[in-house]
């Protein structure tokens, strides 16, 4: 899926192209399954303001992005691998978090350094479960460590219901910390079943009103939907506010092999909302900007280049 150029969901164009051939240390990932995110929407929509927009056109393209194949999380196999890769072969599942310059999961083959942000699949999960890990999880894992966050800490997560939302509730609970979720009042039961001791909802609940203070305040979602929320005013003496607009998160292999393993101990568990073929990725993107899923938006890939060269 090819975006053409800055602009609404309808610029992402279906094309086919020459099979991307693997150079030295790569790998050719045949993908299964990948992630609409808010990411993704954001690059493809040029949402940036003023001041920033000439650094990011320097950074990837001015009227549209160089990498026009757009797409940051991916699961799969590997096709091929070019010389040198030491550490997976043809046939291995997959998953990692390719972001710029890589991007390239919006379509049926992408190649990666093994170098990168690659790791082998959580054997529990099928590729979509996989391809609904790396986002949410490794940012929620990069803003909660820089938090500090540690075993009997009190930590209220705002956007508890999104896919850095639903990540950070498991992982702060996987770390020890009593967990307070704010979300709206459909994604009550979702929000405690990951994990939250209470649950919040932003349209009734006042949060101030219990006097519950906090030594962390995450928002989840970003400054710009949670401005008209006294979330400074939740903390306790020391606590500190993070949001996910708090510059960009440091991820590490590491993270993501943590991530693999959590996964598989059943301590991380992907959200999954919605499902769609890589064909209707700008519906997916639109529903992406409406703001309100439950963790994560899924891409299959295979059924679209299927019946883009009419396979059965």
């Amino acid at each position: 899926m090819v975006c053409t150029r800055y602009g609404p969901p309808e610029v992402l164009q279906l094309r086919e192209l020459e099979t991307p051939v693997p150079k030295r240390d790569q790998l050719c990932i045949r993908v299964l399954a990948a992630a609409a995110t808010s990411s993704d929407c954001f690059v493809r929509g040029f949402n940036v303001s003023w001041r920033f927009r000439l650094p990011m056109a320097l950074a990837i393209g001015f009227t549209g992005p160089r990498q026009p194949i757009l797409g940051i999380v991916f699961a799969g196999e590997v096709a091929s691998i070019g010389e040198g890769v030491l550490h997976f072969k043809p046939g291995d599942p997959v998953f990692g978090w390719d972001l710029f310059p890589g991007f390239g999961a919006y379509a049926e083959f992408k190649c990666i350094s093994e170098r990168r942000m690659v790791a082998p699949k959580p054997s529990n999960l099928g590729f979509d479960g996989a391809a609904a890990l790396p986002y949410g999880g490794l940012m929620a894992l990069a803003y909660l460590r820089k938090c500090g966050v540690r075993h009997g800490q009190k930590i209220l997560i705002y956007g508890a219901s999104g896919a850095v939302g639903t990540s950070a509730v498991q992982l702060a609970r996987h770390f020890g910390a009593d967990v307070t979720g704010v979300c709206g009042p459909g994604n009550i039961d979702l929000v405690r079943s990951l994990g939250a001791g209470e649950v919040l909802d932003y349209t009734k609940d006042d949060l101030a009103a219990g006097g519950a203070r906090y030594d962390v305040v995450f928002d989840a979602v970003g400054k710009k939907k949670s401005s008209k929320m006294p979330l400074k005013g939740l903390l306790a003496g020391n606590g500190r506010l993070m949001s996910v607009d708090d510059g960009s998160p440091k991820v590490d292999i590491k993270d993501l092999i943590l991530l693999k393993e959590l996964a598989e101990t059943g301590a991380l568990k992907p959200v999954i909302d919605r499902r769609y073929p890589l064909e209707r990725l700008a519906e997916a993107h639109r529903y992406v900007e409406l703001g309100h899923k439950k963790g994560n938006v899924i891409i299959e890939i295979a059924q679209a280049t299927q019946q883009y060269r009419g396979l059965e």
